[in-house]
């Protein structure tokens, strides 16, 4: 093990001491092509490995983005080493909070791969277009086909099964575009079992079934207008979580939108865009299929929210800038129900969010000035309000008497950064400074049960906005076989908001050995580093590899939570005319650096060998492909630094897909 990373980390430092250029450090897209991961960095990190993969499978094989499971389905996206309430995450720019007070319905979870286009990643201060953030912004961006193409209809079919968890999976989409009117369309239904770990043990209560519909309508009004009307409806049931002691019998969620757009051919502002949008999530969690519970309990959860979204572009000379105004309201409420053996009683009843009203208003602008061929100068600002109210605040006076019932923050932010070219090389250097509110569980949470570290949780509305101060550097090079990128970024953050045991009160869930409640650190700090090259050792021969690193820590110099350990990803690509194989080889080094008082332990060092081939023929005039595939083909028995509770990983995986274009 330690002779085959030695080989990895020898590798890169070569490719690093022979570098001579890189692209450009801009803000990264994932463009969603089959399984091809592309950003506007014009960087392309091609993960041919899987064509069916999921939204979550998708963003997993970007070194900024890591995860936290506690399942098979519905993963919690982590953005530079930092949970998901320090992160915007939108759909098209759209707001969508989710109904879940243990955060098992992610904005992720209720989009598929065949209804999106691109997803865009911004790091830090530079995703403060779409609201207030620390970690950075990801906006998953839906298709959008352009008027008057050649070709009318156009479509795919994919359809396959996985043979670890029987998983069969159907995604299907379909486009009409004429001169005035457009029409997208897409339907994904996955149905997936219990999955077995590398021992060949069944890891009980991770089976689910997902159905996803989309739809878009676009006509043009004018040569240099057009309305959108767009909706997306997802539904999950029964999907198990086997690191929680419950799980989800139903959860719906219903995301629409309208859209008028106006290009202009002259003049200083070149489009003006403004969308208003509403969706409604329900998340019903509860127990029932949990026999060995003593006190059964329920945990539905509701969230609403409407909202407008305005930006407009102009352009002059070398001179670039978007101006965005983005307002929303969001209604949250979480209910926890307990129950005797017999279930026709209920013996406890409470919010676990009291009915929180967010709203929230935002000015945002983000400029471009390309200073001469070889630099350019990006810089932005935003100013937000945030407003909350607690409808039943008598929940948060229990532990925090007389706190007020409305509570108003500005959330300001900044972010600077230089981009230089010379010949093949480039180099890049920014920093960023803003605030963030606390989430609604963060301020307004009541004994939300934490199964990691097996606390209660209460909120504090009186907590102060996190601060962040960043900074980053990014150096590399590129040729026609050779490409390598050096980026780091650094986080320093006042107000951290975290988990600390409470003196008060006692647990309420039977199996709570306490409760915690939010608090702010003085300060914390956060390190990434990812080092990225690619080469093509033949012009039908590709290699690729990835190296990450981060380290967090507290005022104490405490280990923060779930911050990833050196890890690692290698992949080669072969091509043959129509045939074409894959082969990838990655994982993560021993977690040393672990939370012990936030419930982590140590978690050992895991490699893992994927392979695939797949085949492009035609049937009549349509394009298809065939692939056949295994994930963890040595059947590793594994868990991560991010597996909730310690549970085992998926061990081998056997997959074929079938995909028709038309």
């Amino acid at each position: 093990m330690m002779k085959f990373l030695t080989l990895i980390l020898l590798l890169f430092a070569g490719l690093f001491i022979h570098a001579q250029n890189t692209e450009k450090k801009k803000d990264s897209i994932i463009a969603l092509s089959e399984v091809k991961l592309v950003s506007v960095v014009k960087k392309k990190i091609e993960t041919d490995m899987k064509m069916a993969v999921s939204v979550d499978e998708f963003l997993a094989s970007s070194e900024n983005i890591s995860f936290i499971k506690r399942g098979a389905y519905a993963w919690e996206p982590l953005l530079n080493n930092m949970s998901s309430e320090r992160s915007t995450i939108t759909i098209d720019g759209m707001h969508v909070f989710g109904a879940c007070t243990d955060k098992m319905d992610p904005i992720t979870s209720y989009v598929e791969s065949n209804n999106l286009s691109a997803i865009d990643i911004k790091s830090g201060q530079e995703g403060n277009m779409h609201g207030a953030t620390v970690a950075g912004s990801i906006d998953l961006k839906r298709k959008s086909t352009p008027f008057g193409l050649s070709k009318q209809w156009d479509g795919a079919y994919q359809t396959g099964f996985e043979f670890n968890n029987k998983q069969f999976f159907n995604l299907a989409n379909t486009s009409y575009s004429s001169d005035k009117f457009v029409v997208d369309g897409s339907l994904a239904f996955r149905n997936a079992g219990n999955y077995s770990d590398g021992n060949n043990d069944d890891v009980e209560h991770s089976q689910f079934t997902k159905f996803n519909a989309s739809l878009g309508l676009a006509y043009k009004t004018s040569e240099l207008s057009s309305v959108k009307l767009e909706a997306i409806y997802d539904q999950a049931n029964d999907v198990g979580y086997p690191a929680l002691p419950m799980d989800l019998w139903l959860s719906r969620a219903l995301i629409t939108s309208a859209t008028y757009k106006q290009v202009f051919e002259k003049g200083l502002f070149r489009a003006l865009d403004t969308k208003i949008y509403f969706n409604a999530i329900e998340h019903y969690m509860d127990d029932t299929t949990r026999p060995e519970n003593l006190v059964h309990m329920d945990m539905p959860g509701w969230s609403t929210t409407y909202g407008l979204l305005s930006k407009a572009n102009i352009k002059k000379n070398r001179f670039s800038s978007e101006i965005q105004l983005n307002a929303y309201n969001n209604l949250s409420t979480a209910e926890m129900r307990m129950y005797p053996q017999d279930r026709s009683e209920r013996s406890m009843f409470a919010y676990s969010w009291p009915g929180v009203t967010t709203t929230f208003a935002g000015l945002s602008i983000n400029n471009s000035w390309e200073i001469s061929e070889k630099s350019q100068l990006n810089f932005g600002a935003s100013l937000g309000v945030n407003y909350n109210h607690s409808k039943y605040v008598e929940f948060n006076w229990i532990f925090h008497p007389g706190t007020p019932q409305e509570k108003t923050r500005l959330l300001p932010s900044l972010h600077a950064g230089y981009q230089l070219d010379i010949n093949n090389f480039n180099f890049s250097v920014g920093g960023g400074y803003g605030h963030r509110a606390p989430s609604v569980s963060e301020g307004y949470g009541y004994y939300i049960y934490n199964s990691f570290d097996r606390y209660d949780y209460i909120g504090n509305p009186d907590l102060e906005n996190e601060i962040s101060y960043e900074g980053s550097a990014s150096a590399g090079y590129k040729d026609d076989k050779f490409s390598i990128q050096a980026s780091v970024n650094y986080f320093y953050i006042e107000n951290y908001i975290i988990g600390r045991i409470l003196s008060l009160g006692s647990p309420m869930n039977y199996q709570s050995i306490g409760v915690k409640g939010y608090t702010s650190l003085d300060y914390s700090t956060l390190f990434n580093f990812s080092l990225n090259g690619s080469y093509s050792i033949l012009d039908n021969l590709h290699w690729k590899g990835v190296l990450t690193y981060a380290r967090g820590k507290d005022e104490n110099e405490n280990n923060l939570p779930f911050i990833r350990p050196l890890s690692y990803q290698t992949a080669l690509h072969y091509q043959y005319h129509n045939l074409s194989f894959q082969t990838s080889i990655n994982g993560d080094l021993e977690q040393i650096h672990y939370s012990p008082e936030y419930g982590e332990d140590q978690t050992p060092s895991y490699t893992i060998w994927n392979l695939s081939a797949d085949y492009t023929f035609r049937i009549k005039d349509y394009k298809t492909v065939i692939q056949v595939g295994a994930e963890n083909v040595l059947n590793a028995y594994y868990s991560t630094y991010a597996d909730w509770g310690n549970i085992p990983r998926m061990g081998r995986n056997i997959f074929t897909s079938l995909k028709f274009n038309f």
